[in-house]
């Protein structure tokens, strides 16, 4: 069985049905129109508001991309890569190339142009779609992204060095290919975060997508009566496999395009949602909206919303038990997981244990966890070592990366770079990330441990903790705090704050500026780093 097997059920059971949404809201032509009605539009007169697909139109694009893949000489275990903003297409796309038998290859949309030529070659990419926002950067390299790949420009007036998907698909079958698959066939490869250089290239095979799919329905009991909504970006596992839950329960998904508090709510109101994935940032603004009286909750109808999770990072416990002030009758997880075991759930709270927020949680569905120090031995309860986890959504390999792949697979346990902890009733707690571990004169200092200290000041919208060099003690700790609107935050008030803290733990640097975060909501603390890094502005810092 493969996740294609799931589609082809929805196509028979419920091909009729309202499969996806997708949802423009700062677009200011207000119409609703289903796929087919758009295809007779000119795209660049008309962006519709609102566009929906069934589960039968959505097989129907995906047989065609995948027979016009099968008449272009694309074959099992070639590779096609996707670099797109979220959108309609987007998906039957993803299944158009794995019902031709190629393995999807999703590109972060924010590669710069080098980025693109890099992950292409590095995965050996044979095919690159791209959407109307990519031309840019992908004609910078064009040359050398042409010699040997197709490319696949999805919208109107396709540039001079790719060739047009409309015109590609429109005379191709829609009928199923028929390619025969199983679980042990390469299925897609996604790229690490590239927080340390280049991103590393992630094979999986469809077992691991199947996986993450069937796991995401069980943990959040996703039913045929649910709506998801889903604003994070497609091309990561988070999204994607958050969504494929529906995909298996065979219920209607809606793709948000914007991330804005009123447009959250707006849509969880108007299309009746009753499943939002968050990340931290917007969980914060909704709420800051709300104390603020900028969002008013009877402005909307939310008695449906009875499930709120949160993935990519860290959770505040300060932020969920906010959360409860608003929402006592939501649901909530916390899902963890990386690229390398197919997204998020490998460790997951799970539905009915808000006694422990602040625990990443127990084992997922069908995983195994360890916590093991630099021996491999298990340690403690109450200890912190590494996380390593065990699972059929474990990657195969690093693509053409055998040395980082000895690194982090052995005896097929995947070693996460994730320092934790477990308590007494076998919840797991994360620590930080090992590289992100501080070492202050002989002393291990965890942020996320600092971090959750100085969020639970009032004025603190968001807070990074991290290492900088110094000579004597090798490194010394700083805070970069984001504060709230409307009220001010001094560097003395921070101090006087720290003050139960440890002494080693307490930041001896504070910095008041906005925290970057990647797409899926990640603390980019290597942007920090370079940012105030010097230790010729530590001591500069530390004289003033």
């Amino acid at each position: 069985m493969t996740i294609l097997d799931y589609l082809n059920r929805n196509v028979k059971e419920y091909g009729d049905e309202i499969a996806l949404v997708e949802l423009n809201p700062e677009q200011a032509d207000t119409r609703r129109v289903t796929w087919k009605e758009y295809e007779l539009i000119e795209p660049s007169r008309f962006q519709p508001y609102r566009r929906e697909i069934t589960w039968r139109v959505f097989d129907e694009k995906a047989n065609r991309f995948a027979n016009m893949l099968i008449s272009r000489g694309i074959k099992k275990g070639d590779k096609v890569a996707i670099i797109m903003y979220n959108c309609l297409e987007w998906l039957p796309i993803y299944f158009g190339v794995l019902k031709s038998g190629a393995i999807a290859v999703p590109f972060n949309f924010r590669y710069d142009a080098e980025e693109i030529l890099y992950c292409a070659e590095l995965a050996e990419v044979d095919v690159i779609v791209f959407g109307p926002e990519f031309i840019g950067r992908i004609e910078e390299n064009a040359d050398k992204l042409l010699k040997g790949r197709l490319l696949i420009y999805t919208d109107d007036n396709c540039p001079r060095f790719a060739e047009s998907y409309r015109e590609l698909v429109a005379d191709c079958s829609s009928q199923d290919p028929q390619i025969e698959l199983s679980e042990e066939d390469d299925g897609a490869i996604y790229f690490s975060s590239g927080t340390t250089g280049f991103p590393k290239a992630i094979l999986h095979k469809h077992r691991s997508i199947l996986q993450a799919a069937e796991m995401e329905q069980k943990h959040h009991s996703t039913s045929r009566d649910d709506v998801f909504l889903c604003i994070p970006p497609l091309y990561h596992t988070g999204a994607k496999f958050h969504w494929m839950g529906s995909l298996v329960a065979g219920s209607r998904a809606v793709l948000l395009k914007g991330s804005k508090p009123e447009i959250i709510l707006d849509a969880v109101s108007k299309e009746k949602c009753t499943i939002v994935w968050l990340l931290v940032p917007w969980a914060q603004d909704i709420l800051d909206c709300l104390d603020s009286g900028k969002l008013k909750m009877e402005d909307y109808d939310l008695d449906q919303w009875r499930l709120m999770h949160i993935g990519a990072q860290p959770v505040p416990p300060t932020l969920i038990n906010h959360w409860f002030k608003y929402f006592p009758n939501h649901d909530y997880d916390t899902n963890y997981g990386l690229s390398e075991s197919m997204g998020p759930g490998c460790v997951h709270l799970g539905v009915g244990n808000t006694h422990k927020v602040g625990a990443i949680g127990i084992p997922g569905y069908r995983w195994e966890c360890r916590i093991v120090d630099e021996n491999d031995k298990d340690v403690t309860k109450g200890e912190v070592g590494e996380l390593i986890v065990k699972g059929p959504g474990v990657m195969t390999c690093y693509y053409n990366n055998p040395e980082a792949t000895a690194e982090c697979l052995k005896n097929g346990w995947l070693y996460t770079g994730d320092m934790a902890m477990q308590d007494e009733d076998d919840f797991i707690f994360l620590v930080d990330r090992k590289k992100d571990v501080i070492v202050s004169g002989g002393e291990n200092i965890y942020p996320v441990q600092i971090e959750n200290f100085i969020r639970k000041n009032d004025k603190v919208k968001d807070v990074a903790v991290i290492g900088m060099p110094d000579k004597r003690l090798g490194e010394i700790t700083a805070a970069v705090i984001e504060i709230k609107e409307g009220v001010s935050l001094t560097t003395e008030e921070v101090n006087e704050f720290c003050m139960e803290l440890p002494r080693y733990k307490r930041p001896k640097i504070v910095f008041f500026e906005d925290i970057p975060r990647n797409a899926t909501g990640k603390i980019e603390k290597t942007v920090l780093r370079k940012i105030h890094g010097s230790e010729h502005l530590v001591a500069q810092q530390l004289n003033n």
